[in-house]
């Protein structure tokens, strides 16, 4: 049975692993959020704020990798 899901994304002529997709979303979604948190001064609450970066990001690479883009 074949896998409904691409394999590689392609751009033009060039083909591109989706991990690389969804770490890039994950990292630019992290950042918003962790810009926010920042603004709401929510992060002086965090022991180790980078930690809670690399964990906010592994939540969103998880979730957009469950929802959205399959790799």
């Amino acid at each position: 049975m074949p896998n409904p899901y691409p394999h590689e994304l392609a751009v033009g002529d060039v083909y591109f692993s989706p991990i690389l997709l969804v770490a890039s979303l994950s990292f630019l979604a992290a950042m918003v959020t962790v810009m926010v948190l920042n603004k709401l001064k929510l992060s002086r609450f965090f022991y180790a704020p980078p930690y809670v970066f690399m964990a906010i990001m592994t939540l969103y690479m998880i979730l957009i990798d469950r929802f959205w883009i399959k790799f």
